[in-house]
């Protein structure tokens, strides 16, 4: 996500939206649940095995990426949602589950007649196994014993890594400097490699703390403090930092 990741500290991007309801639609819990069938089944996880079709990696981050490829005209005007049912879609038509002129006949007929039955694939073993996902959970801590490079105190920068598809930085708090405030036990890793962006294998992840006056210099009130968590290959010693740039 590039420029839909730089909004920190923008003005002028019109209202902010209050809304507090989970689901606005009915419709919307469908999707949710389609995507959480989706990381129940994914193929990367060590639960028990079911007769699903389902034979490929679905995580946040495919989600995410799915939903970031959209032009960022489309990504403001489509509803939160709309833009998981666009991600999904696109995965399943790239993974070969359906086609795209399948996809649009199938579109037509429920439009065409809302009430018309949708299809049920109800297995208790699925379901078994959508209920111990739920419960376990995919945690991305890994390691436990880990030797950091920065301790609580140390005054680190922000590195300005590139951007390909999903990054984990927001774009406001390149080349800024801040200071570390938690060091976290354990290395962690994200749902997928990144690329460029820089997260693949596991890695130690920092609390920094950032004076909003340094990021937004003129604009920002005092007396208050920004906190990001931030894996370590987004920061940098001050002056190694300085150097890289």
């Amino acid at each position: 996500m590039k420029l839909q990741h730089y909004l920190g500290g923008l003005e002028g991007l019109g209202p902010v939206s209050t809304e507090t309801r989970v689901f606005v639609e009915p419709w919307e819990k469908r999707i949710f649940g389609i995507h959480t069938a989706m990381m129940a089944l994914s193929t990367q996880l060590s639960l028990p095995a079911t007769p699903s079709s389902f034979r490929t990696v679905w995580t946040w981050a495919d989600l995410r990426k799915g939903a970031e490829s959209l032009n960022p005209l489309d990504y403001f005007r489509f509803r939160y949602y709309e833009k998981w049912i666009g991600g999904i879609s696109s995965y399943f038509i790239s993974h070969g589950y359906i086609t795209e002129a399948e996809l649009d006949a199938l579109t037509k007929e429920y439009y065409a007649d809302f009430s018309k039955p949708r299809p049920s694939a109800g297995c208790a073993v699925v379901d078994a196994r959508i209920v111990q996902y739920l419960v376990e959970g995919d945690s991305p801590k890994r390691g436990a014993a880990v030797n950091h490079a920065f301790a609580v105190g140390d005054a680190v920068a922000v590195c300005d890594v590139p951007t390909v598809e999903h990054t984990r930085l927001p774009g406001y708090l390149r080349n800024r400097t801040g200071t570390v405030e938690t060091v976290y036990e354990g290395t962690y890793t994200y749902l997928c490699n990144t690329g460029p962006d820089g997260i693949g294998a596991a890695m130690p992840v920092y609390c920094v703390r950032f004076d909003p006056v340094t990021i937004w210099p003129g604009n920002a009130e005092p007396n208050f403090a920004i906190y990001a968590d931030l894996y370590a290959h987004y920061i940098a010693a001050p002056a190694a930092a300085q150097q890289a740039a």
